[in-house]
């Protein structure tokens, strides 16, 4: 069993980011990291979007309405930083306050400014194996993982657990485009899945994004399987200072021993998530510099 180390591999594309961004003339690639409220994990994550972009040379601007914003208000702050030329970038922390409407969101930040890839344009441009746009940034940290561990999806079955508009449709689309490292066979299986164990045996990668702590076991895999765990969830631990353990969505010590890789938690996806995002803005700014 390999160790899929996302920590080595999302510092490696830093690296590779912060070198091009060294070389640019002028000003900095720039993202706008907007946060809505005071939600502990988005807390943590902007934090941690912040502190990547400083040490690649990129530069931030977080914005942080209050949690009270209405959807009117924040729409117009979006507007604003779709007009300011001074940004590459826009990302929007979810999950945002129950009043506010996330798609609608996601929607209004410009296509070519959208470094979440969440917007339509650039869902579609998935689907259509268009690379000018942006891939959201869990999927396409996915892909890389798969990439630079030596996993070629030709001719494959992949399975994935989970149909999110974050993770499970977008990496959907990925494993069955028609490019190199692609061309996987893809079953898609969700909460109204029947004889899901059947299924997800048959992968010979499986993408587990579910939002279920600990679901896939031991019997639910094929020997052999190369795991990507994408889920984060927080189980109570009274054995832990925070009252709290990290783990996935796959039973680790049972899975991991039948496994050919396999991703942990954490450590695996989610440093890819923010190296994906940060990859995403360069190549905003790049784009928004070739057109002006």
């Amino acid at each position: 069993m390999e160790l899929i180390d996302g920590n080595r591999i999302a510092a490696a594309i830093a690296a590779e980011l912060k070198q091009k961004v060294s070389a640019l003339p002028g000003r900095k690639p720039c993202i706008a990291l907007v946060r809505v409220g005071e939600d502990p994990a988005s807390v943590s994550y902007v934090r941690k979007k912040e502190k990547t972009a400083e040490e690649i040379g990129i530069s931030s601007r977080v914005i942080l309405p209050p949690a009270t914003i209405s959807q009117a208000e924040l729409l117009t702050l979006i507007d604003q930083l779709n007009a300011d030329e001074g940004v590459d970038g826009i990302l929007v922390q979810s999950p945002l306050p129950k009043q506010l409407d996330e798609l609608q969101i996601f929607r209004r930040i410009a296509p070519g400014k959208d470094v979440d890839g969440l917007g339509t344009m650039n869902l579609g441009k998935v689907a259509q194996d268009d690379d000018t746009g942006f891939v959201s940034c869990t999927p396409a940290g996915i892909m890389e993982l798969l990439a630079r561990s030596g996993v070629d999806l030709k001719g494959k079955h992949v399975v994935v657990l989970g149909r999110s508009l974050l993770v499970g449709k977008p990496v959907a689309l990925l494993a069955l485009q028609k490019k190199s490292g692609a061309n996987g066979t893809v079953t898609v299986c969700h909460s109204g899945t029947a004889n899901l164990a059947v299924l997800t045996r048959q992968a010979d990668v499986l993408i587990a994004a579910i939002g279920r702590p600990e679901f896939v076991t031991a019997d639910m895999v094929k020997p052999g399987a190369v795991i990507i765990d994408v889920g984060i969830n927080r189980v109570a631990d009274a054995s832990k200072k925070t009252g709290y353990r990290l783990t996935g969505d796959v039973h680790f010590p049972s899975v991991a021993p039948l496994a050919a890789k396999i991703t942990p938690v954490p450590g695996g996806v989610g440093p890819m998530t923010v190296a994906m995002l940060m990859k995403n803005t360069v190549k905003a700014f790049e784009q928004r510099s070739q057109r002006s």
